[in-house]
């Protein structure tokens, strides 16, 4: 049998905790047997949870021998100690398959063991990953990332994402299939992680001289605007415009524009019924192709996709 090790570090995320257990312990295979044994391990006989205190019933011990290892996220980034880090790095040495749910990509990160690979975690946790952590190549667009042995996770609802796919690495299909049942959840969800991104209006620098001209540009996104039309209304050169862009938002002046009409085209998707064809046209796109494919390229999912996830 496939044992799990799921650890508990303090402040622990209980929803983090509980997903691989619910979904490992109720996995069955095709005789009816149990697919998997889980192990909650912690460093320490008692870890904070925040609402709750939890009784670990392994120590770290618990973690040698262990087919797979979770690392569920935390309330706070702190590094984990040095016992927890040389522990799972000492798992990795023997070959176990080690897996992060949600911010439990930091924990896992401080080991070392995601440098020069690709990994993700929460949209909103991205960038200070990124930041602490250089040498690992960050994709926030992504549910989750499969390296072979370490394998990353997106927030929440990600890490029933990852286990599912674990489970049909594991025994195929079928078995992930009847997992996925149980759980109320689709084997594989259409879109990434960046259809749950809060896309805020690009910003307006308060103070700065482009804040009149984009404020008009935001109330004016229905308009076909050229690069020409934007620096007229300005009062400037397309090639100064450029450059004020850059300085003071940085970003182009129609990169700023596609990013408007884009949060604008969610806004109206989450709120009205209009057809995808009258909300291309009310946020500047003249062919609706053109705004399906960069609603798509931004967000992940098509417009339609987005409506039945948001609306």
């Amino acid at each position: 049998m496939h044992t799990v090790a799921v650890l508990a570090l303090d402040q622990v995320i209980p929803f983090d905790l509980s997903t691989p257990i619910e979904v490992f312990t109720r996995t069955r295979l095709p005789d009816g047997r149990a697919g998997y044994q889980i192990r909650v391990c912690a460093e320490r006989p008692e870890i904070d949870a925040g609402s709750f205190t939890l009784r670990a019933p392994w120590g770290l011990d618990g973690l040698r021998g262990a087919d797979t290892i979770i690392v569920p996220g935390t309330a706070t980034p702190a590094p984990p100690s040095p016992e927890v880090l040389a522990a799972l790095r000492a798992a990795a040495g023997d070959g176990t398959r080690i897996a992060s749910i949600c911010s439990g990509t930091f924990p896992l990160a401080a080991t070392g063991l995601l440098d020069g690979l690709r990994a993700t975690t929460h949209w909103a946790a991205a960038a200070a990953l990124a930041a602490a952590y250089p040498d690992v190549t960050v994709d926030p667009g992504v549910l989750y990332v499969d390296n072979g042995q370490i394998l990353t996770s997106a927030g929440a609802a990600a890490g029933l994402d990852l286990c599912l796919h674990m489970i049909r690495r594991d025994y195929g299909s079928a078995v992930a299939a009847d997992a996925a049942r149980l759980s109320v959840m689709p084997l594989e969800r259409e879109g990434g992680q960046a259809q749950f991104i809060v896309h805020e209006h690009p910003p307006t620098p308060k103070g700065s001289t482009l804040e009149p001209l984009l404020t008009w540009l935001r109330d004016n996104l229905g308009r076909d605007l050229t690069l020409a039309d934007i620096a007229t209304r300005a009062g400037t050169s397309t090639r100064s415009l450029i450059r004020h862009f850059r300085e003071q938002t940085g970003t182009t002046p129609l990169q700023w524009l596609h990013s408007a009409r884009i949060r604008q085209a969610q806004h109206l998707l989450e709120t009205t019924d209009h057809s995808v064809e009258r909300i291309a046209a009310q946020v500047g796109f003249g062919s609706t192709t053109a705004f399906r494919d960069r609603f798509k390229r931004t967000t992940g999912v098509s417009p339609h996709t987005y409506r039945r996830s948001f609306g």
